[in-house]
């Protein structure tokens, strides 16, 4: 066999079989770092394609993605009692990093467990010790120092370390069981109160429509027994003024008598009455009964 042609075939063959050892492709978001011999590769790889690499390289990717990290915690308050805390850490891997972490701890995964959740559960417990009652938790501003105190401190430890922390949330908080029950009860109790306030107020909107009522009729009363009283006085006045007339004019009688018996005198069903001509005033004397119908 011709030495060239031997040469040629087994460049070939190696080709074939290890090729894409020459090339590298980093997914979009990770960052890859290089290991030669145990020895890490100062210079990371971003993502895209890279060749042509050393094949004899092997390979550790790192996810720079944002990333969130869920943990739950104890908290101790100087009331000496316990609150379970949620919290959520937004962080990312820094890129330019990477190969100081794999240098320094591992992994992505085994960053994370050295590093940020053992320093998230130490401030934890730092920062509850400076809350007075664990009742405070609720609050909305020691919440918002809590979450402000977690986010410098886990920044300041972790950036050298190549994790950026974005954001720390508070997710939920679990009192005490002995806590909650009594602010169970509180509220219970303030319910109890604010339906009794109800009740009351409700009860003297009721008096208060019941002496307007009162006040109502008592006004219209009054305004009945004045015009009682006028039309009282107008008939007085009324008496009054006859009784001048007539002592002014005793024929003034006379004249209402034959008024009278002029107006009898004209219904068919009148009784009929004698007149004594002899007296000052000629007002009836008998009644003889009824008339005789026919």
């Amino acid at each position: 066999m011709n030495p060239k042609v031997a040469a040629v075939g087994v460049v070939l063959l190696l080709i074939f079989f290890f090729g894409q050892r020459f090339i590298k492709t980093v997914p979009p978001g990770h960052e890859s770092v290089a290991v030669l011999f145990g020895e890490v590769m100062p210079q990371p790889y971003s993502e895209g394609l890279h060749f042509p690499v050393n094949p004899l390289y092997t390979w550790v990717d790192y996810d720079t993605r944002e990333k969130t990290l869920k943990e739950q915690a104890q908290v101790p308050t100087q009331d000496q009692l316990q609150t379970t805390v949620d919290v959520s850490v937004q962080y990312e891997i820094i890129a330019a990093m990477t190969p100081d972490i794999l240098q320094n701890v591992g992994s992505q995964a085994q960053a994370v467990a050295v590093y940020l959740t053992p320093k998230l559960r130490s401030l934890v417990r730092e920062q509850g010790k400076m809350i007075p009652k664990a009742e405070d938790f609720f609050l909305e501003k020691t919440q918002q120092i809590l979450e402000s105190n977690l986010e410098a401190g886990l920044q300041a430890y972790l950036t050298p370390k190549g994790i950026n922390v974005k954001a720390v949330l508070i997710r939920d908080i679990n009192l005490p069981a002995v806590l909650t029950q009594a602010i169970e009860q509180k509220k219970e109790r303030e319910q109890a109160k604010e339906r009794e306030k109800a009740e009351l107020e409700r009860f003297r909107t009721e008096q208060l429509q019941q002496v307007a009522a009162a006040e109502a009729k008592r006004k219209a009363a009054e305004e009945e027994a004045q015009q009682v009283r006028i039309i009282a006085d107008a008939r007085a006045y009324e008496i009054r003024e006859i009784n001048k007339a007539i002592a002014k004019n005793p024929s003034y009688i006379q004249l209402q008598s034959l008024e009278a018996l002029k107006s009898i005198s004209s219904d068919p069903a009148s009784k009929l009455y004698f007149m004594d001509s002899n007296s000052p005033q000629p007002l009836p004397l008998m009644n003889l009964g009824q008339p005789i119908s026919r």
